[in-house]
């Protein structure tokens, strides 16, 4: 099932698209114009932002939605209208299956001027559900009983919490979206998976992704652009086994695997039953918060180099120059990185450690065009500093982080 029309209404689209297991087509909206266009090229904005908008309780963050004029999102709209995407991500929005999440952030808030700025319109949209908060029926801990956040499928009080949303301006190809939430972490050749802790009935059991992975398809005029998109679950809140650390480097390098040809990739097979990774002739872009910064932080060793080293992928190195001042002010671990401070895209200052990082990533094809990119994160006084601010965040601890492309029509 496609993004919705018109002539379609929104109940049997909602059918339409759980029938399908592919998550949720967008409300019908009048689409602007596709991006800016220049001869034979696109330009096309992609962004990836942890907008924070994870709640305690199931149906709160709808509660918040609904009402219109939470100051939180009403601050995440404004920096996603100031930035102005063609395509974002979305972490750390509860999932419900309705979608009523999605179309609440839209109607109230992103289609509504935040302090004077434009508003923005996405009539495409892509949801699904993830594995956090999802009771496994297992001691994934192994603390002797068997229930509460610990022991879901992915570290959540209910289900839905911390998900994801794709929004974009140019058509999403929801018939043709991969998603790998069932893939069993057992099934990687040579992972990580600390199998001693878990013991054989868990190792057997234990899916890979914290939350899913997805490859959404977007069509940018006669280009597929497939963005692919996770949020690997944070390296810390370990024991010695350090199963966190160990997932969330194999998290990341899922993605390496997918982009690999032949055996590679071969092990990985999708929700629907399809094998296999991405061709190598297909462009696509990275997108999230990987909770891997290159040299500082918690990850295990090279976890994000997976990515940042690998044949297919550049990095355009996005930066700000309000992480180098929050780096400066805070001091603490800050003092003592390795990663320059002007690619943070995380705002850690407010504990000892690990301090700031760069946790978000947008990751293009090789073979795509970079045209510009940044993260926003203005300097104290600067405009839309006050949408960053410092602990407690107006917004969240991450920050946007943006890239032009150049796609071939």
């Amino acid at each position: 099932m496609g993004p919705m029309t018109p002539r379609v209404t929104r109940r049997s689209a909602i059918a339409a698209a759980a029938a399908a297991g592919l998550g949720l087509p967008t409300a019908a909206h009048a689409a602007p114009a596709p991006g800016r266009r220049s001869g034979r090229f696109t330009t096309v904005r992609v962004a990836t932002y942890n907008v924070s908008l994870n709640r305690p309780e199931e149906g709160k963050l709808l509660e918040d939605l609904a009402s219109g004029t939470d100051a939180q999102i009403a601050a995440i709209a404004e920096v996603i209208q100031i930035n102005n995407p063609d395509i974002i991500l979305l972490n750390e929005v509860d999932h419900d299956d309705a979608g009523r999440a999605v179309d609440l952030l839209r109607e109230k808030y992103l289609e509504v001027s935040q302090h004077g700025k434009s508003p923005v319109h996405y009539p495409y949209a892509f949801t699904a559900p993830v594995n956090t908060g999802v009771p496994s029926g297992l001691d994934l801990n192994r603390d002797g009983t068997v229930g509460g956040p610990d022991d879901a499928w992915g570290f959540g009080e209910f289900p839905g919490q911390y998900g994801m949303v794709v929004l974009s301006r140019l058509p999403i190809l929801t018939e043709q979206v991969r998603t790998f939430q069932n893939l069993r972490w057992a099934d990687m050749p040579s992972s990580l998976l600390p199998a001693e802790f878990y013991g054989p009935e868990i190792t057997a059991q234990l899916r890979l992704s914290s939350k899913s992975h997805w490859d959404v398809p977007v069509q940018v005029g006669s280009t597929v652009l497939h963005v692919l998109t996770a949020h690997p679950t944070p390296p810390s809140f370990d024991g010695p086994e350090k199963r966190n650390q160990r997932r969330n480097y194999d998290e990341i390098r899922l993605w390496a695997d997918y982009l690999s040809p032949g055996r590679r990739s071969h092990w990985i097979v999708d929700d629907a039953g399809v094998r296999g990774g991405l061709h190598p002739s297909e462009p696509f872009v990275i997108l999230g918060d990987y909770n891997s910064d290159p040299h500082d932080g918690d990850s295990w060793p090279g976890a994000i180099d997976q990515l940042l080293t690998h044949p297919r992928i550049q990095d355009p190195q996005p930066t700000s120059d309000g992480a180098v001042e929050a780096a400066r002010e805070q001091g603490g671990a800050n003092d003592e990185h390795r990663s320059k401070a002007r690619f943070d895209t995380a705002d850690f200052g407010d504990d000892p450690r690990p301090g700031n990082l760069r946790v978000d990533y947008v990751l293009p094809a090789k073979t795509l065009q970079v045209a510009s990119s940044g993260v926003f994160w203005p300097r104290q006084g600067a405009p839309g500093s006050e949408l960053t601010g410092t602990h407690p965040f107006p917004t969240s601890d991450h920050r946007l982080v943006r890239v032009d492309l150049q796609v071939k029509e």
